[in-house]
């Protein structure tokens, strides 16, 4: 049908349109289809002829974004708003028509979501470089690409700790050195509760364990050493890997997301159980122990298995290298459970090195989703006017009574009413951003900005994009500084006064709950060290665990023997003696 149409506009945009075309063509690009689509609104309206427009490459390309990019476009193209609301409601939702070969199984886990029966999970894997500065870019990159778990390498952050950096991300991490390694795994919010575990092995190798809906999954985060370190080294991080591999039970779910640091190239002759045959150029000896390892693990290369177009399977780019470094990892029984793997480009968080990303599907027990609590905003009544409004509305609640009815029952949801409704009730929802208040408008515009310059560079490496991207670099450290500053001397002024010395106790209270691994212990495990997640046997433990504690004999306690009882009346205590103790 494409062909087809391109036949018709051949003749008349012959500079544009290309009839012979296979999955992608290399001398056309996005601009051509922007300038396709204006050249045949001009010729709509020159003849005054309606037109139904379809653009199936940028349907092709931007349809996971939910085809804003365009009604974007034609926005840009000066098509009045009203306009493209028609065009909107004309085509219902826009849904992609014929995806691939994958459509029954789209469909299907479309089903076994709305049955409760599945989790999806977006994970991803990326060499960050450092992230000095870089703590909220790569939550809004997350954010924005909709990705659930991410492991960094090279955070090059000294320390073991977990931290939020923003818009409903949290990290943990752990680095010995702030110039040189570092690991650390990034969870959205709603995963964080769920972590049972952390594992800080070195700064090369961690790991997360977290239950999902029943599910038991293992996360971890390498970084490998360069070609050029000491065999030693390389050896140690090896080891570090394998006894965490090792320690994981089997029927665990486990993926590894890591800069290996290694080729592990194209084809899979000889290797077929553990890798496919998407990988980049030749493989080198270093790859040759990815690949070992994998064997040993009983693992499976996710990047490999996947065909896309190179500039999809290309992990790190830096001058004229263009290699495969980053990968992920998963149990080979659970490669099912993957159903896409692509590098995504056009990000600027990291300079050489992109995301690589996984979509992941958890088949999961239904479970009932905890409600959300909304609370009366009882601490309004430090105000004195919050207070005195208070007590008018409850005398009139209470029919003007000053001493309060004998039925406490009815007092009480007095009380509670008078006060969600003088005081009102929060939203329940946690606050986020705790952690990048000092985030702004400009700060966000030049890091919009940036990702653009790096976006034009990848696509034209001409010295000019190169250099236009290096100063907005520099403005984005400039206004990253400058807003971080603006407002710690916002905070020290609040300080001073009253109400900012609650803030002080507030924001250490937060900072330290932060700050653990575990925010609640949610699943306990049995005397075989086996992980128990349903309520029933959670409960059953705790049962038999009390059990044998309170009636077991203490053979520390001895009895005196040959002691005579008192058996005369006691006087009672007096209040002098009690007065005297006090």
């Amino acid at each position: 049908m494409s062909k087809a149409l391109a036949n018709r506009l051949r003749d008349i945009m012959d500079s544009i349109i290309q009839v012979e075309q296979a999955y992608c063509v290399p001398n056309r690009s996005i601009i051509d289809n922007i300038s396709l689509i204006r050249d045949i609104l001009d010729i709509s309206s020159s003849l005054a002829v309606d037109l139904g427009l379809i653009s199936l490459d940028q349907e092709k390309s931007f349809g996971r974004v939910e085809h804003q990019y365009l009604w974007k476009t034609l926005e840009v193209f000066g098509l009045s708003p009203s306009l493209i609301a028609m065009m909107k409601g004309a085509g219902g939702n826009w849904a992609t028509v014929g995806g691939r070969s994958r459509g029954g199984r789209r469909v299907r886990r479309q089903r076994e979501k709305r049955k409760g029966k599945s989790v999806g999970l977006r994970i991803g894997t990326l060499n960050v470089g450092t992230m000095t500065g870089k703590g909220r870019e790569l939550a809004d990159m997350m954010e924005r690409r909709k990705v659930d778990i991410l492991c960094v390498q090279e955070t090059r952050w000294k320390g073991s700790k977990a931290r939020s950096i923003g818009a409903g991300f949290k990290l943990f991490y752990y680095g010995v050195d702030s110039k040189r390694n570092g690991v650390g795994v990034v969870l959205k919010e709603e995963f964080v509760r769920n972590v049972l575990e952390v594992k800080r092995v070195s700064d090369r190798v961690m790991s997360l364990k977290l239950e999902i809906e029943g599910v038991m999954l293992n996360v971890v985060s390498g970084y490998a050493p360069q070609v050029g370190c000491e065999l030693e080294e390389k050896e140690r991080f090896w080891s570090e890997l394998e006894e965490v591999m090792e320690s994981i039970p089997t029927g665990e779910r486990v993926v590894i997301g890591a800069d290996f640091n290694r080729h592990v190239g194209e084809g899979n002759t000889g290797d077929e159980e553990v890798m496919g045959k998407f990988g980049v150029k030749e493989r080198n000896l270093e790859g040759q122990m990815v690949v070992d390892f994998a064997k040993r693990m009983d693992m499976a290369v996710v990047n490999t298995y996947f065909q896309k177009r190179e500039e999809h399977r290309v992990t790190y780019k830096s001058g004229g290298r263009r290699t495969q470094v980053d990968y992920i990892l998963c149990r080979r029984g659970n490669l099912k459970e993957i159903s896409d793997c692509k590098v995504v480009v056009g990000e600027s968080v990291a300079r050489q090195h992109r995301m690589v990303v996984c979509r992941m599907t958890l088949m999961v027990c239904k479970t009932k989703r905890s409600k959300i609590e909304k609370k009366t905003k009882w601490w309004k009544l430090k105000k004195e006017e919050c207070c005195e409004e208070f007590r008018q509305k409850l005398r009139q609640a209470l029919g003007g009574q000053v001493v309060l009815p004998d039925d406490w029952e009815t007092t009480a949801e007095v009380i509670r009413e008078t006060g969600r409704k003088v005081l009102g009730v929060s939203s329940g929802r946690r606050k986020e951003d705790k952690e990048t208040w000092w985030w702004n408008e400009e700060v966000q515009d030049s890091i919009q900005r940036k990702r653009l310059a790096k976006k034009k560079w990848d696509m034209d490496r001409t010295e000019e994009n190169r250099q236009e991207y290096k100063e907005l670099q520099r403005r984005v450290k400039r206004e990253v500084s400058k807003a971080k500053q603006k407002a710690y001397e916002e905070l020290y002024t609040r300080l001073d006064t009253r109400e900012g010395q609650k803030d002080l106790y507030r924001l250490a209270r937060q900072r330290d709950r932060d700050g653990k691994d575990v925010q609640q212990v949610r699943v306990i495990k049995d005397r075989d060290g086996r992980v128990l997640t349903s309520e029933e046997s959670v409960q059953r433990r705790w049962k038999e665990y009390f059990e044998e504690l309170m009636n077991e004999e203490n053979e520390r306690e001895k009895r005196v023997e040959g002691v005579n009882s008192v058996e005369q009346e006691v006087d009672k205590i007096r209040k002098d003696e009690v007065r005297k103790a006090l």
